[in-house]
């Protein structure tokens, strides 16, 4: 009997032992906010890797407060840079008053971005300074740094919790830029758990009052791998102003080159 006990005891004690060691591998295993930010911030990016280039046509709806509409047709060229931020090229070409203005964007993580707009009526180019990457965008209501590619090394980050958003459960991350240019204190990005995709970003100003939200609507797969937002609205809470994004005819691998993108040929870009 006296063995039986015994036995019982060294049962339950290993038991215990063993509920103790896993408990500490769950604690010691356990991210931060901020470890969990950042990770699900980089396996967004990640898993978008490789697209190479891309060409697409796209609408710009501008709205006022009153709801009335202008329209804008632009073309879009964008590369992928190895160890560096993305290339952007934004040809305006139509209305006629805007026809023929060019935007060239190199992002980078850690330094300024670098940013040239080609005005026709002025038929020179313009540098845009890192102190106003905060202004709006050909009176768009994105700024020149929404134009930015998301680099991780842009931001710090925190996990704020789940949260549905275009009817998907989702990651709810506070993403404050480093910059201390930025137009923003921190901006909130939903990002859905199933594919990682971005479905909403609040953006909060200097004052850190909400300013903006940027909704990605009817989101495709292209090359069996690369998702793209169809159609992406900004709405400025504090104006009423929206501007809509929507996008036709993507596509990738085309065979772009840093030829492509060179500020000296803006005024020759079609």
């Amino acid at each position: 009997m006296l063995n039986n006990n015994l036995v019982k005891k060294n049962k339950i004690a290993a038991l215990f032992a063993a509920a103790a060691m896993t408990l500490l591998s769950s604690t010691a295993l356990a991210q931060s906010p901020q470890e969990k930010g950042l990770a699900i911030s980089k396996e967004s990016k990640e898993r978008d890797l490789g697209w190479t280039d891309s060409t697409a046509d796209m609408k710009m709806l501008l709205r006022n407060k009153q709801g009335q509409e202008s329209v804008r047709e632009i073309k879009m060229r964008n590369m992928e840079v190895a160890d560096d931020g993305d290339k952007s090229l934004t040809i305006f070409n139509k209305p006629r008053d805007v026809k023929g203005t060019a935007f060239l964007s190199f992002s980078h993580p850690v330094a300024a971005d670098d940013q040239w707009l080609y005005l026709p009526a002025l038929k020179r180019v313009k540098r845009i300074s890192s102190r106003n990457k905060s202004g709006p965008f050909m009176g768009s209501e994105f700024a020149f740094e929404d134009l930015s590619s998301f680099e991780i090394e842009k931001y710090t980050y925190k996990y704020l919790g789940d949260e549905m958003a275009n009817g998907l459960d989702s990651f709810k991350v506070e993403q404050y830029p480093v910059d201390e240019n930025s137009g923003y204190t921190r901006r909130i990005v939903w990002i859905d758990k199933k594919e990682y995709l971005i479905q909403k970003i609040d953006f909060y100003d200097r004052k850190n009052s909400l300013l903006k939200t940027l909704t990605y609507k009817g989101y495709q797969q292209y090359l069996n791998k690369h998702w793209r937002a169809q159609s992406m609205e900004m709405v400025n809470h504090q104006n009423g102003k929206s501007t809509e994004l929507e996008w036709q005819n993507y596509a990738f691998k085309t065979g772009l080159t840093d030829g492509d993108f060179n500020k000296n040929s803006l005024k020759r870009v079609r």
